[in-house]
């Protein structure tokens, strides 16, 4: 397959067109305003939908009608707009909508600064919007991966009917690298899709005495229920992705004595950060997860506790909030260190390399 060279925003866009999404709303904001610019070029070539809200919370009330329909539909938006679609994301939980979201992050907290981040942990897996509801995150360290888990996105948020958010930075966004493009989904694929859809969507009564009702106490396979138990259906949902959805990288794990564990471009930084030191002679591995929700926790588990001189958890955020999640499975089994950065300031390998060190020395 053809390589191609793309900045990212351009390149996330592209997998979601070849994914088949044909709906797209948003509103500009930096660092992701290339992904909605290349949907306006791009979605009328196709017979698809660009649409520019006036403000990303109508922006995310067009992907709700959008996904409603059964069409393959996304937004994208950096971290306060993400805050600000939060009740129509949550709406679209509740409602079971299969639509997609992006945050290509940017400093905060507030409107923060535009430069690269990760501060928009805790929202992404924990609270994303009123209720409790919980939504795959992926986390791409590289424009490659960000390329394949946008198309994968749609194919999660069809077969579970749950928003899934592809959790980005603004480092992700701007840079240029060569990828590898997926095929294009086909009109069949998508026309049969949507047909199975009409079980559940709102596609029109045509005469019908059904009438679709899209909302919250709804579940596709079991409708018109009471609340709580559409709550408890979605709990054990969440719960079967302990099992089928964890996703991580683990690096020169096995005979290491320090850990370095980081997502996203972070994630990306470290894994240079363990070869340089390996080079140098310390025993270091990397566990990355490539999914942040649901979190790996078999990752650290699976680790020889004995053996450890401590985790060094590292993240584009002051205070950390990944390092929390590493901390609850670690249950103070060993040190766990930080090395972080924030308000759009890069991560540099030097600085994980000096904590790695300094860990490395202490029993």
């Amino acid at each position: 397959m053809e390589r191609v060279v793309m900045k990212g925003c351009e390149a996330i866009a592209e997998a979601a067109i070849r994914a088949g999404c044909r709906f797209f709303a948003g509103y500009p904001i930096t660092p992701q305003n290339e992904v909605p610019e290349y949907f306006s070029r791009k979605m009328p070539q196709i017979g698809g939908v660009y649409l520019q809200g006036e403000s990303e919370t109508a922006s995310a009330a067009m992907l709700y009608g959008a996904g409603a329909t059964g069409v393959r539909a996304m937004t994208s938006s950096s971290s306060c707009g993400i805050s600000l679609m939060s009740e129509a994301i949550a709406w679209m939980a509740g409602a079971c909508l299969p639509v997609v979201i992006c945050n290509v992050m940017r400093g905060g907290p507030g409107i923060g600064s535009i430069q690269p981040s990760q501060q928009d942990y805790f929202q992404a897996t924990k609270a994303s919007g009123n209720g409790g509801f919980r939504m795959l995150v992926l986390a791409p360290s590289t424009l490659q991966e960000a390329v394949d888990m946008v198309y994968e996105a749609f194919d999660l948020a069809q077969k579970y009917k749950n928003p899934v958010l592809v959790l980005a930075d603004g480092f992700t966004g701007a840079m240029m690298e060569p990828v590898v493009l997926p095929p294009a989904r086909s009109d069949a694929f998508l026309a049969a899709e949507r047909k199975a859809n009409e079980a559940w969507a709102a596609t029109g009564r045509k005469g019908a005495e059904k009438r679709h009702r899209i909302g919250c106490g709804e579940r596709p396979g079991a409708p018109h229920i009471p609340l709580e138990e559409k709550n408890m259906l979605d709990f054990q949902m969440y719960e079967s992705w302990k099992t089928t959805e964890v996703d991580y990288e683990t690096y020169l794990t096995e005979d290491a004595e320090l850990i370095i564990t980081a997502y996203g471009v972070t994630g990306r930084i470290s894994r240079s950060a363990v070869d340089l030191l390996r080079r140098d002679g310390y025993k270091v591995g990397l566990i990355r997860p490539k999914k942040i929700h649901p979190f790996p926790e078999i990752a650290f588990e699976q680790l020889d506790y004995s053996r450890l001189r401590g985790i060094l958890s590292c993240e584009m955020s002051i205070p950390p909030q990944y390092y929390y999640d590493v901390d609850a499975v670690v249950r103070r089994r060993t040190p766990i260190a930080t090395c972080l950065r924030s308000g759009g300031q890069i991560i540099s390998r030097n600085a994980i390399i000096e904590e790695a060190k300094k860990l490395y020395g202490a029993k």
